[in-house]
């Protein structure tokens, strides 16, 4: 008797290591070419990538089977593909010359009462921009300027916070703390598409997608204007967008010179993140003529700075105004100290400073918020479902901030924390006294008292997370140069990272353990038990492996685990969910599912 193939077993037989080989080959090419000024090359290279199958393929699997996070449908309502469904849409991709409107959702803003506007493309349009993209970013990903750390591939905001310690540690400076106001809503298009310069066909197919529209219910809006949050390209043309503005800043002043005076002697430095972005100076005028370039360069790209949340300020000197600034959730100030805790410069000599770098009061406050609604909307949970919802939490915005001198702030969100859980469990037993609640809920453990549950689950403490010094990417490098090994162990570094799946990545060398293919940034990694628990495997490190997100589902589905992970799944309550399903909300690296 023939078996017949279904599609989708050709879906799980497609053989993805062979394709991904193809298509970081050619990126590879389009990198080095783009480097050498070799443009006939790179557009070449391009048109021959997004015309492959494996790109295709590749940009298909990317939106309909790796997005691990929340699924919104664009306006034709389709929120997820089945396999032979992703092979017919891979045979039909192409890039358009008409795209349908996106479809409005607002988000708030952490921190504020604002809300953020999203633009969600429909799926077919989601893998059209995947498969621009694969061709697009390698050619500027070899442009970008080296101090841009925002929606870059192996880059992230930890390497923004440590170029400007870097360019902090030896002098106080003067710092142009910017913002742009509503970047993604009001770059010129014209402008982008002109910077862009790209094919004809890549040029319409960008021009499609963002003139597309806006749908917001039954209403259809034009989009004259910005790039829609939500879109798969739509990071890197904002990055193309603001794509030159540090140059433009620097080239303003000349070289060094022993013989200029100060204003003149040194360059400033510019630090950007997406649409936030800083300039440090030893001289305030020169801050002054620095905003006053970016403020002229912006409106080429019709974008302003946001005088709200723009000022000049001082990192030492408190005659200047309030010393510091808030970047990227950190607060960034120098203090002055005696002699016993001063740095030194290069030569030996005392600073009489020390640049501090620590989680701001906006994010303590957030963090601190959280943590409480968390508890109340928890009321009646038991305490073990409450201690797994707060875990995942606690280790996320710990492992965020781990990276500078978070001890005070680690211990002061205990501290808070734990009033908010004296309170959860007084409400609970109001008659009892204070010694008996706390020798309910709270036992010792390595130590100390910990919050924890019957069947033995312990709170997480913020402290409990070890201060570790993050390593700043090497200058201008991106994951296209060919350099695998490199990135790999930077991805195992990295302070989000959960340490077991850290650990894996050192044991696996930083590849799958599945495709054998190095993880690569934005990978979704997931940690896999090689004898699935449900038949009778152990939970822990030498029944482990990690793979990505695709290779793990087809692992899970030929040894049968998948059927029972849902049965286990669905017979948790509201108010229990499984224990490790945080871990996965936390990064976008990874996690364990």
């Amino acid at each position: 008797m023939t078996t017949v193939a279904t599609p989708m077993d050709e879906w799980r037989t497609i053989p993805w290591r062979t394709l991904e080989r193809a298509v970081c080959k050619l990126q590879t090419r389009i990198y080095r070419a783009t480097q050498r000024g070799n443009v006939p090359a790179v557009r070449r290279l391009q048109r021959l990538l997004v015309q492959s199958r494996a790109a295709k393929l590749l940009a298909v699997r990317r939106v309909t089977q790796d997005n691990r996070g929340k699924r919104t449908a664009g306006v034709d309502g389709v929120k997820a593909l089945t396999p032979p469904q992703r092979l017919r849409l891979a045979s039909t991709l192409s890039l358009p010359s008409k795209a349908r409107p996106v479809r409005r959702v607002w988000i708030p803003k952490p921190g504020t009462e604002e809300q953020r506007p999203l633009g969600i493309p429909t799926m077919a349009d989601r893998a059209s921009q995947a498969l621009l993209k694969l061709a697009l970013e390698p050619e500027w990903e070899a442009k970008f300027e080296p101090n841009s750390y925002g929606f870059r591939p192996g880059r992230s905001a930890h390497d923004a916070i440590e170029a400007i310690h870097n360019a902090l540690r030896w002098k106080a400076k003067y710092v142009l703390d910017a913002d742009i106001a509503k970047c993604f809503d009001r770059i010129s298009q014209e402008a982008l598409l002109q910077k862009l310069n790209t094919t004809p066909t890549f040029r319409r197919a960008l021009r499609a997608w963002l003139k597309a529209g806006v749908m917001e219910g039954t209403t259809l809006f034009p989009t004259e204007a910005g790039t829609p949050q939500g879109g798969v390209i739509s990071p890197l043309l904002a990055n193309v967008a603001l794509h030159g503005l540090e140059t433009r800043i620097t080239a303003a002043f000349p070289e060094w010179s022993r013989y200029k005076p100060p204003r003149e002697r040194w360059k400033p430095i510019v630090v950007r993140y997406a649409d936030d972005f800083v300039v440090m100076h030893q001289e305030k005028a020169a801050i002054e003529q620095a905003q006053a370039i970016a403020a002229d360069w912006l409106a080429g790209m019709g974008l302003e700075l946001k005088p709200s949340k723009t000022r000049i300020t001082h990192t030492l000197e408190v005659d200047q105004g309030t010393p510091g600034f808030d970047f990227l959730g950190f607060h960034v100030r120098q203090y002055p100290v005696g002699k016993t805790h001063s740095g030194r410069n290069r030569h030996g000599n005392q600073l009489g400073f020390k640049t501090i770098i620590k989680p701001s009061t906006e994010a303590l406050k957030r963090h601190a918020k959280t943590m409480g609604d968390l508890v109340k909307a928890h009321k009646a949970a038991p305490q073990a479902a409450l201690i797994r919802w707060l875990n995942p939490r606690i280790r996320g915005w710990a492992a965020y901030y781990r990276t500078v001198a978070a001890s005070q702030a680690f211990h002061a969100m205990d501290h808070v924390l734990y009033w908010h859980l004296y309170r959860w469990a007084r409400r609970r037993h109001r008659k009892q006294s204070r010694h008996w609640v706390v020798e309910k809920y709270w036992h010792p453990k390595q130590g100390t008292w910990a919050f924890t549950a019957p069947q033995g689950e312990a709170l997480r403490r913020h402290r409990a997370t070890r201060i570790h010094r993050h390593v700043k990417v090497q200058g201008a490098r991106s994951p296209y140069d060919g350099d695998w090994r490199y990135w790999a162990t930077r991805l195992g570094r990295h302070p989000e990272l959960p340490p077991a799946v850290a650990w894996l990545l050192r044991e696996q060398q930083g590849k799958c353990a599945a495709c054998r293919l190095y993880f690569k940034s934005g990978d979704v990694l997931e940690v896999d038990h090689v004898v699935p628990t449900s038949r009778g495997g152990r939970n822990d490190n030498a029944n482990r492996q990690l793979l990505h997100g695709h290779c793990h589902d087809r692992k899970t589905a030929a040894d049968g685990s998948a059927a029972a992970r849902r049965t286990d799944d669905h017979s948790r309550t509201a108010e229990e969910p499984c224990a490790l399903k945080g871990a996965c909300t936390v990064l976008e690296t990874g996690g364990v599912r």
